[in-house]
């Protein structure tokens, strides 16, 4: 086993820097409840002015204590973690928990302060944990090295799911709502600030742990996105499930972006793209983070081949819920199909329409259990989803009975529960049974579409070098020129005055201001279309840029931009953003003025292959009528597809920030795509 992973989950003398002898104060409770839940190995506090705290001899320094330590928890407050951490260092400790808040978080002071913390830690080869955590729990092996008040519980249920939280408080929350339905907790670790160790590394370190069979990950931010891929990967060949809730914006938000992608590729929707091309499974409600695990261990991720369920019920109201529910989550409850309905039919079970209703005929276990089997011989669904009653409240095993002979009988496709009543007994008989079972019709159906959305990690794409010079501050003629050595040549000459003349460009033309400054041209009249002749384009010229110079002083005017007028079937957003917190991502959405309005746009982790691009293309409901939808002429897709490709390439290049082309004009099949407006950010 790896000795980081000795020393957080399996210690055999922790330290407690800062313990307090008051059974009242936060800084007792580690001791407390290491004690209260069994630790077996030797707990070491330290008190500058107490022989004893809690009736355990202590020290007056780290360096007092004689042999070796494997965890050092500091309890102390601010000011004091700094020099303490120096002592822990010396001291040979592997690794060490900082329960203080009042760093990065803080402001600048607070982000010097932990800077020369991790520092000095890593000079001496100690790994640290938080600022701001709540420490470690190991419920397999009793250990419960930390503060949080959900530890005061007479018995903490074990078992083989592990929960890292950048949020300290969610840990105790989390495991007291997977106790109340008999969900049990293998490790439980805050990881707060992440100043050294992430909540990725720190799940990639439970990956091989015996005593793991699926990895939830409760997150704020993504920090060290490279941990992550490396978990995720590993996870996937090891056969362990990483599920995450992420919740919190990234600071660098779409008021700091310059293009619309930087408006649109919001961090959420870039850790959507994260989470999918690492394989790691995202739910949207805090219940599916705990109800997914049962559907995923054991099992591959499933072919996309249906997004459909079967559902059987013995109440119609719940069951229309989760009918309602699943088709919001873009998942078809869907009729019987002619091999279920024969095996229905030949147990004397009446069908119609989407649910298979057994209210009134009589929800005996027998009969679940055979409705359940002739929903799994349907070749046109991916799991079957049993809603129950008021009997799951009343009658918990007569309840999950027919749920449970169904899985004995072993139909092939997963079985699930969604339990109306607050019924946690029934919850619990099926947790026991490995069965997947929702409290909520939304938790249903977030947890069945995070599994349909479930997929393995894509492989580690190439990222071959893209050799264009940029200036700084490109204009628009400049990300041009760099989109054209990407493949996207599209015509144009600059101008740089009014009086200069437009070469090799057949008039009608469109007309713009250059300038490095503004990449939103049109709300300052720095726009003009349809420009007929010569002298027309003089005028327009010298009154663009007598209204932009006035609209916008402090914006550097280099010349103008000629294009010829061109006009597709469709328009299209294409734009590339190195986003703070996963790194390069590409964009689709529709295009023109509307795009941030409308916000009709896919992304996935930069760079992508042309398959994955028709994918995206796939994605975006603008864009369907382009494949020939009701009869329309179709448009050139494979083109864009390149397009999407090539854009997604600039992942090479870091020191681009953001690129974007919009619109991207589509014309007919065979016909290619025009760039009517370009745009490129360098990095500062």
């Amino acid at each position: 086993m790896n000795p980081l992973h000795r020393a957080l989950f399996q210690p055999r003398r922790i330290a407690l820097i800062g313990a307090s002898s008051d059974p009242k104060r936060l800084t007792a409770r580690a001791q407390l409840y290491l004690r209260k839940h069994g630790y077996a190995g030797e707990v070491l506090p330290v008190h500058p002015r107490e022989a004893e705290v809690l009736g355990v001899k202590a020290y007056p320094s780290v360096t007092d204590i004689p042999g070796e330590v494997d965890f050092a928890y500091i309890l102390l407050n601010t000011p004091h973690v700094e020099g303490v951490v120096q002592a822990v260092a010396a001291k040979g400790i592997a690794a060490a928990g900082v329960l203080a808040d009042g760093f990065a978080e803080s402001g600048p002071e607070g982000a010097a302060l932990q800077a020369r913390l991790v520092e000095t830690a890593r000079r001496a080869g100690l790994r640290i944990l938080g600022p701001n955590s709540m420490g470690v729990v190991n419920l397999n092996d009793r250990i419960a090295c930390s503060v949080n008040a959900a530890l005061e519980a007479e018995t903490l249920p074990a078992g083989r799911i592990a929960l890292v939280s950048q949020s300290g408080s969610m840990m105790g929350a989390i495991m007291s709502r997977g106790a109340a339905r008999g969900i049990g907790f293998s490790h439980i670790v805050g990881t707060g600030n992440e100043a050294d160790l992430s909540a990725g590394e720190i799940a990639g370190l439970l990956v091989d742990d015996p005593q793991v069979d699926a990895i939830l990950l409760f997150l704020e931010a993504i920090r060290q996105p490279e941990h992550y891929a490396a978990l995720a990967r590993r996870a996937h060949a090891a056969g362990k499930p990483v599920i995450a809730y992420k919740l919190g914006r990234s600071p660098y938000g779409a008021e700091l972006a310059t293009s619309h992608t930087g408006a649109l590729a919001g961090s959420d929707a870039a850790a959507e793209a994260f989470f999918r091309a690492h394989g790691i499974a995202r739910v949207t409600t805090l219940e599916a983070l705990i109800e997914l695990p049962p559907l995923l261990i054991g099992r591959a991720p499933p072919p996309r081949i249906h997004r459909a369920v079967g559902v059987t019920t013995t109440t119609g109201g719940g069951g229309a819920m989760v009918v309602d529910c699943l088709g919001v989550a873009g998942i078809e409850a869907r009729a019987p199909d002619a091999a279920a309905a024969a095996r229905l039919d030949a147990a004397g079970i009446a069908h119609h329409g989407r649910l298979l209703d057994l209210t009134l005929a009589g929800a005996r276990p027998e009969r679940v259990a055979a409705a359940i089997g002739a929903l799994q011989a349907a070749g046109d669904t991916d799991l079957v989803l049993s809603v129950i009653g008021s009997s799951a409240q009343f009658k918990p095993q007569d309840a999950v009975a027919g749920i449970l002979r169904a899985r004995e009988a072993g139909g092939g496709k997963p079985i699930a529960a969604f339990l109306v009543p607050q019924a946690d007994a029934s919850l619990r008989l099926l947790a026991e049974a490995g069965i997947p079972a929702f409290r909520t019709p939304e938790s249903a159906a977030d947890a069945i579409r995070a599994w349909c959305d479930w997929r393995a990690p894509q492989p580690e794409p190439a990222r071959p070098a893209i050799d264009h010079a940029l200036p700084a501050r490109p204009d628009e003629a400049e990300a041009r020129r760099l989109f054209a050595a990407l493949g996207l040549d599209s015509p144009f000459a600059v101008l740089r005055g009014p009086e200069d003349a437009a070469r090799d460009l057949a008039f009608p033309v469109a007309l713009k201001i250059l300038s490095p400054d503004l990449a939103h041209k049109t709300e300052l009249g720095g726009v003009r279309l349809n420009i007929p002749d010569a002298a027309t384009l003089r005028q327009e010229a010298a009154a663009m840029q007598g209204r932009v110079a006035r609209m916008a002083p402090a914006a550097r005017l280099t010349g103008f931009l000629l294009q010829p007028m061109a006009k597709g079937l469709g328009e299209a957003i294409l734009g590339f953003r190195r986003d703070p917190e996963v790194g390069p991502v590409v964009l689709l959405g529709t295009g023109g003025i509307a795009a941030e309005l409308f916000r009709d746009v896919t992304l996935r982790l930069a760079p992508v292959d042309e398959a994955e691009a028709m994918a995206m293309i796939a994605e975006v409901r603008g864009l369907q009528p382009l494949a020939g939808w009701r009869g329309l002429p179709p448009g050139d897709l494979p083109a864009l597809a390149r397009a999407v490709a090539a854009v997604s390439r600039l992942a090479a290049r870091p020191d681009i920030r953001e690129a974007e082309i919009n619109p991207l004009i589509i014309h007919a099949e065979n016909r290619g795509v025009t760039v009517a407006d370009a745009w490129v950010v360098c990095t500062e």
